[in-house]
Parts: C-alpha cells; structure tokens; sequence
C-alpha cells in the first residue's frame, strides 16, 4: 500500500500579537487535518499569510512575502488572511501568484477551502460584510516563543478618525470568561510559562460575551480570575486603553503575585486639539493621572506608550506638545508609529497635511527619545534583584529575556535555563542597551 503524502503549510504573521495568536490557532487546526507544517523559509504546498493593515508598510509587506513563497516553490498555494484580506481583497487578488483571499469570517475555515484548491489564474476570494463578523474564535500560541498570547477579546467599538480595525475586526467582543480559564490552564500545561492577555481593546472586556452587547463581566473581574489560577507562573496585559485602565486594576496589579507590573497604554498624541481630532476618549490630564498612579504605587512598573506623529493639523507646536508631554512623564518605552492615510476613514479626508519627510523627522526624535527614557528606566533598575523568564535563542553565545517589569537581560547561554525562570542581579548595561545579570544566588 502506498503511504499517504501528507502536504507541508507555512505560516507568515503580520502585526499584532492578535494575528500571532490566532495563526497559531488556524495552524493547529491545520495539523489535525493532516498538514504537516514547516517554517516559512522552507518549500511548502500552502503558504498562508496572515496580514495587518495599520500602516502602509504592512500592506507593502503582504507583497514582499508572497514574493518569497513563490521563490521557495512556484507551484505552492498563497492563501492570504487577516485584516488586509477583509479590508482589500481585490487588492490582494491582483498581486501576482495569489490564490485564495479570505476574510475575518473565512479564515477561521480556511481548511474548507484549501483541501480541493487547484493553482490556476482564477483567484478565489471570499470576504464577507464585516458586520457578519459578531462572533467570537478562541485563538492562543503555541511553540512560536517562550511566553503565550491568549486572545481574550476581539473588535472596536470606538470611531478613532485614522483607525481601519473596526472595519477589518468587526465590533467589540469577548471569549466567555470559563473558556479563557480553560485556555489559560491548556497553556500551563504545555509548560509556558507566561501569557500575554491580548486583543484589539482589551480592557472592553465583557462586551458581548454571550453574544450580547452588554458587559457580562468587566476586565477586572477577568484579571482576578485569572490571578486565582496555580498553574501559571506570569500573566502580561498587552495594550489597554487609558480611559479603560481603572484605578482598581492598578491597584489589583500591584498586589497580585501572577499579573506583572508592566502596562502598555496608547496615547497616540500629547495634544488635546489632536486628542478630540482622533475622537479618543481621553484628554492628557486623564492619561498623566492614569501614569501617575501607576508609578505612584508600582515603583518599578514598566510603562509603553504608543504615539502617533504626522496627523492632519499637527503643526510643529502641537508635535512639541507631545514631545514635551512624554518627556516630562515617567514612562520606559514608546512605540512610535507615521500617520499614513487609509481609506474609508474620517482622517484621510482632513486638511493641513503633515509633509512626508516632516512625519519621518518627527518619528526620529521620538525613537530617540523613547531610547533615552529606555536607558533611564534600565538604569533605574540596576542593583536590584528580578526574576528573568529565559529564551531560547543562543545569539553569539549569549541568551536572553525579559524581567518582569521588561527589562531585557543578558548573559552566557546555558541551555539548561531556556524556559526557566531565574532570580538574577541586574549588574550593568551592555554596549546594545541590554542589562547583563548574574545569578541572584551568588549576591545573596
């Protein structure tokens, strides 16, 4: 009798650790139905990409990959997902070598429509009304990396004027509080040891949980259920609004011995006329307040803050204001993104454009101050004794991970640490900004 071949998938993940969670999920899927997958730098039968399309670049980067795909074999399926799928599939459908574009309803099953998949000229495309997207798919990672993303909840409800998600999302929804400690648990026992809390507005939480558009629970209630769980050793809150950020799960934060004191809260500007512009649902006051008592009661917490620069009417006085808006507060990190137009939101459509090299010289010195506010905040932590949750990778004969407030450590590789979590004294800075450690035991 013949042995069955079995046929190889790739995965390409785009964006968000949202998209990560749900690729791994569609892989796994995948496998039970007989796929083997393989890396993406390997030739494969099917390359699925999994696509963002917050910015330009993330569009551009669809083509790129396609490209690769068909360079490691001609003859592969190209199956094309994600968020760019749904907002612009006959896009994606005119780039050469596609063959099956799916959108936020379909491509959770996406093995319906690969299994008698031929390549030919004629690209299948498959998008619904992004209003049939009400549903909820339970999505987490697995053995891409140390720690875990765990979706908990999934759209938008907000009308931010520059924002796409809610048209390539859907509107906000939630897992149901049981199946995420379900999930939680299912993660544990694979051995990781950390998971990051993920979705597109997460501290939304509770909204349709059941299918309904009221609040079943809240996302405090969330956090303390999960900080009940014995199984797992970290829990990261990914991105959380600011207006969402009660001061009770600050406060809960602070003395729960799972949830980490890190948090990430978007800002996207430091000027208020720009605030109301983007109709955010916060001002600066509220988001300094939010900052305030986080580090007022979690001395070392780790804070990012997502900043948006170019919008239509940042003059050079307003880009100031957020300039000297984030300097002045005790934040560790930015994430610093260039305002691109997108179609079909309120922004493209507003005057007093932002010239392109502008945008590009204030994204400079924003990096370059979020660089100076890393250094500071690494600084701040050196002598103190944290607990690393080790990587796997061996980078010249070093290894590397993250403390609980986030700082990323170094030192000589030894295996028998990967996925291990050690008590280490944070020593001193490297030449690449990264603190080097030493084993807390011998400083005791």
């Amino acid at each position: 009798m013949l042995k069955e071949i079995r046929k190889s998938v790739a995965f390409h993940t785009i964006g968000c650790k949202l998209n990560f969670a749900e690729t791994s999920t569609i892989a796994r899927q995948l496998i039970e139905e007989g796929f083997v997958k393989v890396t993406f730098n390997e030739r494969a039968d099917v390359y699925i990409i999994n696509t963002c399309s917050v910015t330009d670049n993330a569009d551009k980067e669809c083509k790129t990959i396609v490209k690769r795909a068909l360079h490691l074999n001609p003859d592969a399926l190209i199956c094309v997902i994600g968020c760019y799928a749904q907002l612009k599939p006959d896009e994606i459908s005119k780039i050469d070598g596609v063959d099956l574009v799916l959108g936020a309803k379909e491509k959770f099953n996406i093995h319906k429509y690969i299994s008698d998949l031929k390549k030919d000229s004629d690209v299948k495309v498959h998008s619904c009304e992004i209003d049939q997207a009400d549903f909820f798919v339970g999505s987490y990672s697995l053995g891409d990396r140390t720690r875990a993303f765990l979706k908990v909840q999934d759209g938008c409800d907000y009308k931010c004027t520059y924002c796409t998600i809610p048209l390539a999302r859907g509107i906000s929804r939630s897992a149901e509080l049981q199946n995420i400690i379900k999930q939680a648990e299912e993660i544990a026992d694979k051995n990781i040891k950390e998971i990051v809390l993920t979705g597109v507005n997460i501290g939304d939480y509770g909204k349709g949980e059941f299918g309904n558009k009221k609040h079943q629970h809240t996302f405090l209630e969330l956090v303390q259920n999960l900080d009940q769980l014995q199984s797992i050793e970290r829990i990261r809150i990914s991105s959380i609004e600011p207006n969402l950020l009660r001061d009770e799960i600050i406060e809960y934060v602070s003395k729960s011995n799972i949830f980490v004191p890190h948090f990430h809260i978007p800002l996207q500007s430091g000027c208020d006329d720009l605030l109301k512009k983007m109709k955010r649902r916060y001002l600066t006051n509220l988001y300094s307040d939010r900052i305030n008592k986080i580090h007022s009661i979690i001395q070392d917490a780790c804070i990012g803050v997502d900043v948006i620069v170019g919008f239509p009417g940042e003059t050079e006085e307003k880009f100031l204001e957020t300039y000297n808006f984030l300097q002045k507060l005790p934040i560790s990190y930015l994430h610093v993104f260039t305002y691109s137009e997108r179609d079909n939101t309120e922004a493209i459509h507003m005057e007093e454009k932002v010239p392109y090299s502008e945008r590009k010289k204030r994204n400079k010195m924003l990096k370059i101050l979020s660089e100076k506010k890393r250094h500071a905040f690494y600084e701040s932590q050196l002598g103190k004794i944290k607990t690393v949750l080790w990587e796997h990778e061996n980078k010249n004969g070093m290894m590397y991970g993250y403390t609980e407030n986030y700082v990323r450590v170094s030192q000589p590789y030894n295996p028998n640490l990967v996925n291990q979590l050690e008590e280490v004294y944070l020593e001193k800075l490297d030449s690449l900004g990264n603190v080097i450690v030493r084993s807390a035991i011998a400083t005791y």
